[in-house]
């Protein structure tokens, strides 16, 4: 097994899910559990199967006044494995990932003490994994997935699943390939020195980048590198991506040397994780229950980093992104729906309808003048509607989270 990669972490201010597929969408499990013979030692054996999945449940927790993460069995058969999350009072750990190689096959964020359980489901092969709890006094544990997984049997739902996989894939090319002609143009108005003109050009760069977010934060180094936070820099660590030229652009309104270097590296990284995702396509390597932890992730992504404001500190420019995660969450439901329809019909239509109420609210803060085209997300806003849009997010995250496990239990 590999060295774990050196990775930034985000922001923490609520629960936040990213789908991932072994080469994209992202998201799962965690990292320590205490050794053999102490409290909250992981059992003996594979993990129980229930409702076609493996369950594994990890609660972050005290032990013995250091904080853990211990999963309840270290093992599971190969196949869809569903991990139940639970932070008990462990205000240092709020992160928790599984790992194969370097490769971020899935992740939990901001899992805080005080909400409830959360759960996510991957589909695993025979192997030996990582469960990595960054700020644990143990950050890293083995994880052992035994056996091969059965192959799914021929029948037209999972034909429909396939069919959802391959559009989706094709779905984020396309969004990538609009992000490279957009940062293509956002370095050419840098290098002109024209402020306004890269204001406009850096808000028409970011909803492709948002909408298919949990691809890009699958790749551990690329993501930090692109759309790292300020608060988020480790010590030593040059800050890099949209959100130092964000900073230039509309604080300092000015723009210099190391502001066109920003721009860059923006439209070197994109054209990397142009390759990277021209593979995931070409290789077929998306999988249903991805999909549906990538839907479910943006929507906690809106809830930790846009409703609070954090995203676009400085351009305020937080509701455009909102808007792009929910069209990126209502996209990875869309290939998924035809599939969904026969496997929970009930559940789809309580979906495509929860989407139709909150793209109906969000149309209330388009400014057709404004970048963007949404008004400014100013203190103001946020302290009159944050509430509110949190409440809405919520009522649509709850059960379009319940997809995962249907789809790759198929």
């Amino acid at each position: 097994m590999s060295s774990l990669p050196t990775r930034t972490l985000r922001s923490k201010t609520a629960v936040l899910l990213t789908g991932a597929t072994v080469l994209a969408l992202s998201l799962v499990a965690c990292g320590s559990a205490t050794p053999q013979g102490q409290a909250g030692a992981a059992k003996g054996g594979a993990a129980p199967v229930s409702n076609g999945a493996a369950q594994i449940a990890v609660s972050v927790e005290k032990v013995n006044g250091d904080e853990q993460c211990v999963p309840d069995f270290s093992n599971a058969p190969a196949g869809p494995v569903t991990f139940t999350i639970s932070n008990k009072d462990a205000s240092g750990v709020s992160e928790v990932e599984l790992l194969s190689d370097k490769r971020i096959l899935g992740e939990r964020e901001n899992v805080i003490p005080g909400l409830k359980a959360v759960s996510f489901t991957v589909t695993l092969a025979g192997g030996e994994y990582q469960l990595y709890c960054p700020g644990a006094v143990t950050e890293s544990k083995a994880f052992t997935v035994s056996g091969g997984a059965a192959t799914a049997a021929a029948n037209g739902v999972s034909e429909k699943l396939m069919e959802g996989t391959d559009g989706y894939a094709k779905y984020v090319s396309g969004q990538v390939d609009s992000l490279v002609l957009a940062v293509a143009a956002l370095q050419k108005a840098v290098d002109s020195g024209d402020v306004a003109a890269s204001q406009k050009a850096y808000a028409q760069a970011r909803p492709f980048f948002e909408r298919i977010e949990p691809v890009a934060e699958s790749f551990p180094d690329l993501d930090p590198a692109l759309d790292l936070r300020v608060a988020d820099v480790e010590p030593g660590t040059e800050w890099t991506g949209f959100h130092p030229l964000e900073k230039d652009l509309f604080e300092a309104k000015a723009i210099t040397e190391k502001s066109k270097a920003l721009a860059a590296g923006i439209v070197k990284n994109v054209g990397t994780l142009k390759t990277l995702t021209a593979e995931l396509e070409t290789k077929g390597s998306y999988k249903p229950e991805e999909l549906a932890n990538g839907a479910s992730g943006l929507l906690e992504e809106v809830q930790s980093s846009k409703i609070t404001g954090e995203e676009e500190a400085y351009s305020k420019l937080d509701l455009v992104d909102f808007a792009a995660n929910i069209e990126g969450s209502q996209q990875a439901f869309e290939y998924l729906k035809p599939a969904l329809k026969d496997i929970d019909a009930t559940l789809s239509e309580q979906i495509t309808t929860q989407f139709e109420t909150v793209n109906t609210a969000l149309a209330g803060y388009k400014d057709a003048g404004a970048l963007g085209g949404f008004k400014a997300y100013t203190e103001e806003l946020k302290k009159s509607d944050a509430a509110k849009l949190t409440q809405l997010i919520q009522s649509l995250q709850a059960p379009l989270a319940k997809i995962s496990e249907k789809v790759a239990t198929v």
